[in-house]
């Protein structure tokens, strides 16, 4: 970590996804260069590193899902491979500079502020992997301290794979891997195979197996809605437009963005709009499962946006397939060579993939976070579920800053939009410290309270509390991942610091 001066602190960045490349990206613009990206894994790419099952995609239209001061026209597909974003964030890396500020193979495994000296003592843990983008449990090897002026979490809230709680899961003897950390080395092929969860994962990769596995028995507790994914190759001719004329891929950008801004309106303003989408993706599940009895299983039974809406062409065509098996039965156990529901059916399985996503909520801080008067985070989210001002700030966490954080998802529009909010935010933070010349920063307490006070209060109709159970929610039904509001309205809440929301120290 460089040393400090008054107009360069020492920045610690924890995670090289989009939210830590763009961060990274900001403070070079700015002049400031004494800051170091610390990733666990062996390479830069946060998720998109992570999910590279076959099938990975995102649902978001590729043009939206960039940064906005770096265009892409090399997309290949209206919506973008794994591979391409992955490309697409080392192409940002190798562009603006930031490799020589990146430390691989470095897990940040406790942050705790000293009050005495004002400054973040870091514990990092090095470990080295082969084969895996992410070091073995036991591979962690060496320990450093470092101090930090700032620190900067932006690990992101899908870094760490939720596995499933279910008995004798570590007694089965065939492989058993996460969709996030998919065995490219384990033939699939003819293999009888065992897919637990049907969520954003499982939709993509399900398609992509089932006509490579003997067998397919997808365990589905509740039945996702699922649109129509309208994807297609983006022509040679258009890039060339996009590459040429810039200005044509910004006008593309920008009615997208519009076009699933305006969907904001069903899901936080007027919930009751959502029958009218219902009623075309119960429409679509009919035309595209003719058995009755598949149809019924596949049919949701909550509010349509309640649970993160799923974009697919290919999976509903896919369990129509003589191999494959929908069992929404329970699961009782999991034996050596498969698993048997409440029914008492035993389903042989060479192999179980867990589409389980990620843990989220009810789960406590990415690492140790300890801040003033020994304040736990791990420990307050745990008892109240995660919570932060603007997802950003935390009070008792002075300079302690976080991207992604809690409420700041979107169930409508892109994340990079919301991360560019934060970037925004951060940096004139960053600039309020400079010009106070002010050695931390720390967020009111009553301001945090009140800010999610009124958010909770938003939410309550919006069509999160509708009634399901997602991972948008803590076991208590608090809705702590996204974001009540329009995405623009929470870039008007974080264009500027209001100083006032915040206690100065020199």
């Amino acid at each position: 970590m460089p040393s400090p001066s008054p107009a360069s602190p020492r920045i610690a960045i924890i995670g090289s996804g989009f939210a830590g490349i763009g961060m990274a990206i900001r403070l070079r613009q700015m002049g400031l260069e004494s800051f170091t990206i610390y990733e666990a894994a062996a390479d830069i790419g946060g998720t998109w590193r992570e999910n590279n099952y076959p099938g990975a995609a995102c649902d978001v239209p590729s043009h939206l899902y960039s940064f906005s001061f770096e265009p892409n026209p090399g997309w290949t597909r209206a919506y973008g491979p794994q591979v391409e974003i992955l490309a697409y964030l080392k192409h940002c890396v190798r562009k603006y500079g930031i490799e020589p500020f990146v430390r691989c193979h470095a897990r940040v495994a406790a942050a705790r502020f000293d009050e005495a000296r004002q400054v973040w003592r870091l514990e990092i843990e090095h470990g080295e992997s082969a084969a895996h983008a992410l070091p073995t449990a036991g591979a962690w090897t060496t320990r450093e301290t470092i101090e930090a002026d700032i620190v900067i979490a932006a690990s992101g809230p899908l870094s760490r794979p939720a596995m499933p709680r279910i008995a004798g899961l570590q007694r089965f003897a065939g492989r058993l891997f996460h969709s996030a950390r998919w065995d490219h080395d384990y033939p699939l092929d003819g293999k009888r195979v065992a897919v637990i969860g049907t969520g954003a994962s499982a939709i993509q990769f399900v398609p992509q197996i089932q006509p490579r596995v003997a067998q397919l028995t997808l365990f589905q507790r509740t039945a996702p809605w699922i649109m129509p994914r309208p994807d297609k190759p983006i022509s040679e001719r258009a890039q060339w437009w996009f590459r040429h004329l810039p200005f044509t891929q910004r006008f593309v950008r920008s009615a997208i963005y519009w076009q699933l801004e305006s969907r904001a309106i069903a899901f936080v303003v007027n919930p009751e709009l959502m029958k009218y989408s219902m009623k075309f993706g119960l429409s679509y599940l009919e035309r595209r499962v003719k058995d009755p009895a598949l149809r019924t299983k596949l049919t949701p039974n909550y509010r349509l946006g309640c649970k993160r809406v799923l974009l697919s062409s290919d999976y509903y065509p896919a369990l129509n397939q003589p191999n494959v098996e929908v069992v929404t039965s329970g699961i009782r156990e999991v034996v050596a060579d498969g698993i048997i529901t409440e029914d008492g059916v035993h389903h042989a399985a060479d192999a179980i993939i867990c589409g389980t996503g990620f843990q989220v909520n009810d789960v406590g801080a990415p690492f140790d976070v300890t801040g003033i008067g020994g304040a736990d985070l791990g420990a307050r989210w745990l008892r109240d579920g995660p919570e932060a001002y603007l997802g950003t700030s935390i009070a008792d966490f002075p300079n302690f800053f976080m991207m992604a954080g809690p409420n700041t998802g979107l169930g409508h529009n892109s994340m990079i939009y919301m991360i560019e909010s934060q970037v925004q935010y951060i940096s004139d933070c960053l600039r309020e410290l400079r010009r106070r010349d002010a050695r931390t920063m720390n967020l009111r307490p009553d301001v945090q309270q009140a800010f999610n006070a009124r958010l909770q209060e938003n939410m309550r109709r919006s069509v999160w509390a509708s009634g399901c159970h997602s991972w948008y929610q803590t076991k208590s039904g608090k809705v702590t991942a996204i974001w009540p509001g329009f995405s623009f309205s929470f870039r008007k809440r974080t264009r500027r610091v209001r100083a006032h929301e915040y206690r100065f120290a020199r």
